[in-house]
């Protein structure tokens, strides 16, 4: 079983607690003002980070606020490259700006749905990543290609879990257009990540029990009950004597 953990959050998306939120992550993946954000937002949410002691990192997604990043595309290899390059540029140039060091990169919604699957979008962004600075730690989908392109080109990665969603038998998230797709109920959150930190498995829908390793467990900040939620997972891993801290200290 691990003795350490990350808990990384998708912030400065507008949402009203981030501020709280910091309380109880150990990484921040920062909107970047193409899904969610702007400058102001990403100076704020840097500044609360660092105050708290949070590694930050970015978060690109596509250009589409409309739909908050969530609906896919179909963009060339050079787009999502350059689309990535320019929202890490725009946190790395925040991050200069605070004295704070950037540690990683996840990306949003349906750029990471679909680079989770497609390999070509994957490889576009993690061109993106290393075009600016290949010490960045990648955050993705366990058993992705997502994960397989970033270590190919020799990326340090961290495989993360989500506390708030089910899984398919094949390790994959259940998409949210399907009803049992989130989970709202606390004690099953808990039970859920508590057995996919200490097992490194997490039990499908289906019943099916998939081997994954989870590095890095995702709270997301957008949720009715996200505070509480999280509150309650550190509570809950800080109890069975696993340590929460950034990927950026442990690898």
């Amino acid at each position: 079983m691990s003795r350490t953990i990350d808990i990384n959050c998708d912030l400065g998306e507008g949402f009203p607690n981030d501020a709280e939120l910091m309380h109880y992550i150990s990484s921040a993946n920062i909107a970047c003002g193409y899904h969610a954000g702007d400058e102001d937002t990403m100076r704020r949410t840097v500044e609360l980070a660092m105050e708290n002691g949070v590694a930050v990192g970015a978060h690109p997604g596509f250009d589409d606020k409309e739909n908050f990043g969530r609906t896919p595309k179909q963009l060339s290899f050079g787009e999502i490259r350059d689309l990535v390059i320019d929202q890490i540029r725009r946190m790395r140039k925040v991050c200069t700006l605070f004295g704070a060091e950037m540690t990683h990169v996840k990306p949003h919604g349906a750029l990471y749905n679909q680079a989770a699957k497609d390999r070509g979008i994957a490889a576009a962004i993690v061109e993106g990543i290393t075009a600016i600075d290949a010490s960045l730690i990648f955050y993705g989908l366990p058993n992705s290609v997502m994960i397989e392109e970033a270590e190919r080109v020799g990326l340090r990665t961290a495989s993360e879990v989500f506390a708030d969603r089910t899984y398919q038998p094949d390790g994959t998230l259940t998409p949210r257009s399907e009803a049992n797709a989130l989970i709202d109920d606390i004690e099953t959150c808990k039970a859920h990540v508590l057995h996919m930190v200490r097992d490194q498995s997490v039990i499908a829908t289906d019943g099916t029990v998939v081997p994954l390793k989870a590095d890095t467990v995702c709270i997301h900040g957008d949720g009715a009950h996200a505070v509480e939620f999280a509150s309650s997972i550190h509570r809950a891993l800080t109890v069975e004597g696993i340590e929460i801290r950034s990927k950026s200290i442990e690898i």
